[in-house]
This record gives structure tokens, C-alpha cells and sequence, in this order.
């Protein structure tokens, strides 16, 4: 009998040495006694998932738009002992920090918002931001800036300010130190027209929901993309459409060099060019190129 306790004892001082999930991101609800779940960055049999879908960088960042906000998820709360007061109203909000993300462990889990967590979407986590709300976040390192939609509480490491999804963190070039210097700042949709300066739609044929392809457009255009594949550049435009409701119109695809270009404009001159490039670099992080034809 007293083999089998002491047996008993060293399996239990055993258990006590397995390295526990991270708990940073349980929640304790001052309103709730249930604990939230949540996990952020590259540990235990955390990761990418078995089969990623090709080519994520060039999947497209998150499209602000003005969303009512959560009040459930206003509410004061406590996680890991320490108090967070959510923000209530989208205000311009600025600050650097750690990034770090989240993948497969938590892929089909719920947000914090409701929402199904999906690591290939362009989301992240942000303990007092409203939810949804919308961020840009810039690497400080390399440069590199991605749209969020912030839908999920955490982190709670007091050495992080953002988690972000599988996919923005590998757009943003996160993924091999599991974390990296980031700035955030908030995207207020909604204030003003992010596209006032488009011109007046071309006229384009289309064949069902696509422009045909054409040699002899004019005028001053911004170039979302070059592929040397129709069926690539069609893709591309019918997700530009999604992303750029706003010049869903003045989309195009233009065929020159064995190249087909997706464009939009044409624009008046090039200062209203460049002003809608710019916008559209804030909203997708891509870099128009103006193209004068």
C-alpha cells in the first residue's frame, strides 16, 4: 500500500513539471466567473496550419468601414490580475509596442466579439481598442504595414500591445521571431470619403461581371497589378471590386507587353492620381504605380 502512494505521489509531482498553455490570455470577467481561453504566438503545437492557402501575401488587408461597435465587449474586465478599461468610441489612438500572433491552436475558436477566429483572415486582438474597429499596423523594422480588423481581446503579456493573425503577422514579416516592434495606429472610417478624388468611370465592355481586356485606353490610371495570366488578373480585379467599392466602376483590365494590368481611373490630372493612390495605399497597403497612357 504504501509503494502504490508513493507511486501515486510521484506521478502526481511529475504532472507539475509539464509545461502549461500559455495563460495569458484567460480572462476573468468582473461581471462572469468563466474564464475565456485565448492563446497568442508561435508556442506548444501552436503554428501554421497543414495547408495554407497559396501565395498570402498577396491576400488583401482588411477594408475600414464604419461598423457599429460591441457594447458587450466595452465593459471593464480583469485578465491575469490586471484591469483594462475598453475604449467605448472609434478616437485616433497611436502606439508602438510589441506584435506577436496567434494560428492553428485557436483557428475556428470564437473572438472575443463572437466572431469565428480565422488565421488567414486579416484580424488581430487588442486589449482595449473597440470592437470590431480597424488599425494599421507597421513593422518598425522592415517597414512593412498591413490594415487589421481588430475583433478579439489580448494579449495580456505586459510586454505585448497586438496579436495578430497568422497572416498579417506573415505579411508583415512576424512569423520567424514569433514577434517584432510594431506601431499601431487607429483608421477612423466613416470621417471622411477615402476616395473622393475618383474621376468618371471609363466606359468599359464587359463580358459577364469582367472588363475585357483592351489596348487602347488613355488618360492618366493608377496600376493595381500585372499578371501574366488573364485568369489571375480577373481574379484580382473582382477582389479589388470588393475591397474598393468605391471605384468598383473605374476598374479595368488593360492587355500591353504580354502583360495584363488591373487599373483604375482615369483621373483628371496626376495630382488627384497621386491623391487616390495614396488613399488606396492606406486602405490595402499596395502601391498604386501612375501610369500616364
Amino acid at each position: 500500500m504504501q509503494v502504490i502512494v508513493l507511486t501515486a505521489l510521484l506521478i502526481l509531482t511529475g504532472c507539475s513539471s509539464i509545461p502549461k498553455m500559455d495563460t495569458a490570455k484567460q480572462i476573468s470577467s468582473t461581471t462572469s466567473v468563466g474564464i475565456i481561453k485565448r492563446g497568442g504566438g508561435y508556442y506548444l503545437d501552436d503554428g501554421p496550419g497543414d495547408n495554407p492557402p497559396p501565395n498570402l501575401a498577396a491576400l488583401p488587408d482588411a477594408v475600414p468601414w464604419d461598423e457599429p461597435l460591441r457594447k458587450a465587449n466595452m465593459r471593464p474586465y480583469i485578465a491575469l490580475g490586471k484591469s483594462y478599461t475598453p475604449m467605448t468610441v472609434l478616437e485616433p489612438y497611436k502606439e508602438r509596442g510589441i506584435a506577436s500572433w496567434y494560428g492553428r491552436r485557436y483557428h475556428g475558436q470564437k473572438t472575443a466579439s463572437g466572431e469565428i477566429y480565422d488565421m488567414y483572415g486579416m484580424t488581430a486582438a487588442h486589449p482595449v481598442l473597440p470592437l470590431p474597429s480597424y488599425v494599421r499596423v507597421t513593422n518598425i523594422k522592415n517597414g512593412k504595414s498591413v490594415v487589421v480588423r481588430v475583433n478579439d481581446r489580448g494579449p495580456f503579456h505586459s510586454d505585448r500591445l497586438i496579436d495578430l493573425s497568422y497572416t498579417a503577422a506573415y505579411k508583415l514579416g512576424v512569423l520567424g521571431g514569433g514577434s517584432a516592434s510594431v506601431e499601431v495606429e487607429s483608421i477612423l472610417p466613416g470621417k471622411e470619403s477615402i476616395l473622393q478624388t475618383v474621376a468618371a468611370p471609363p466606359v468599359v465592355k464587359y463580358t459577364m461581371a469582367s472588363p475585357v481586356a483592351t489596348n487602347n485606353m488613355s488618360g492618366i490610371y493608377l496600376q493595381l497589378g500585372a499578371f501574366s495570366l488573364f485568369d489571375n488578373a480577373d481574379n484580382f480585379l473582382i477582389r479589388m471590386r470588393s475591397e474598393l467599392s468605391l471605384v468598383a466602376d473605374t476598374l479595368s483590365i488593360s492587355s500591353r507587353d504580354g502583360l495584363f494590368r488591373v487599373h483604375v481611373g482615369p483621373y483628371a490630372d496626376q495630382a488627384l492620381a497621386q491623391q487616390a493612390a495614396n488613399n488606396i495605399a492606406q486602405i490595402l497597403a499596395i502601391k498604386p504605380v501612375l501610369l500616364m497612357r
